[in-house]
């Protein structure tokens, strides 16, 4: 009789047990994720606590965390960086950075997620400098801070731009249900690269001249617009060259680095 009830009391408790673990299982905390990527390589620090180097991942609860990072000895020094994010529920927390010497030249983004209702999603690009144009997937959407409603699911790629700043393009993946928020950092350029890129851009495009089709396969470039000019090179059909003077039916090109001659209209036009 005791056996009996001593076999009864264990079954109990193995019962009781599995209620227990399972009852644990369901109050245990969601979980969140978190990935850093540096260039070069830094030491993380989270709410003040030392966790490892980059590339780092977490998984942990939710809710807002301190990060500090902190770039590993180089033969140069390069400016730590510092932040807030609050983790949620369920997605992975983004945060890239591309370290300089000053805070002003370094560059990154953080790539957030928040919970909407819904199944549509939805895309916020903010950017520091404010104002920085909007590229995605190719087309341009406006400027910064930009709200883009019901996008795509899935991969999508980011182009933030700014004259005076490096173009930062971003890799992102919009989910069903959330609101994915983007918050891009632009690396500032030198006085002297900004004013070239500045250069660059309003620089007009000068007409160019194509080379069409001869019976002998290539063009005589004169020395002068005449026929009887001596010959001074060849160019070939398809070939393109910036036209730097007209005159009458003769267009003058730089067909060699520091060489210019007169190509005849007959076997040549102007394109954009």
């Amino acid at each position: 009789m005791q056996r009996k009830w001593m076999l009864v009391m264990g079954v109990i408790l193995m019962l009781l047990g599995a209620g227990g673990f399972l009852l644990f299982s369901k109050l245990r905390p969601a979980q969140a994720g978190l990935q850093i990527e540096t260039t070069p390589q830094a030491t993380v620090y989270i709410d003040g606590d030392q966790m490892g180097t980059t590339p780092f991942e977490l998984v942990q609860k939710p809710g807002e965390i301190s990060i500090r990072l902190v770039p590993i000895a180089t033969e140069t020094s390069l400016a730590p960086w510092g932040t807030k994010v609050t983790l949620v529920q369920g997605v992975k927390t983004v945060i890239r950075r591309d370290f300089a010497e000053i805070e002003e030249a370094s560059a990154g983004e953080i790539l957030s997620f928040e919970k909407r209702s819904g199944n549509t999603a939805t895309l916020t690009v903010v950017s520091t400098p404010d104002a920085a144009q909007v590229n995605l997937d190719g087309q341009n959407r406006g400027f910064t801070p930009l709200p883009i409603n019901d996008i795509a699911v899935g991969e999508h790629k980011l182009i933030i731009s700014q004259a005076g700043y490096s173009e930062r393009q971003i890799q992102a993946r919009a989910g069903a249900g959330y609101k994915l928020t983007v918050v891009a950092m632009l690396a500032k350029l030198d006085t002297v690269e900004a004013n070239e890129e500045s250069a660059l851009a309003e620089e007009p495009q000068r007409e160019k001249v194509k080379i069409a089709d001869t019976p002998t396969g290539f063009l005589r470039v004169r020395s002068a617009p005449t026929k009887n000019a001596t010959e001074s090179g060849q160019v070939k059909p398809g070939e393109e060259y910036v036209l730097l003077e007209e005159k009458e039916s003769w267009y003058k090109i730089e067909y060699q680095k520091d060489k210019e001659g007169w190509v005849t209209s007959e076997y040549a036009k102007k394109v954009e």
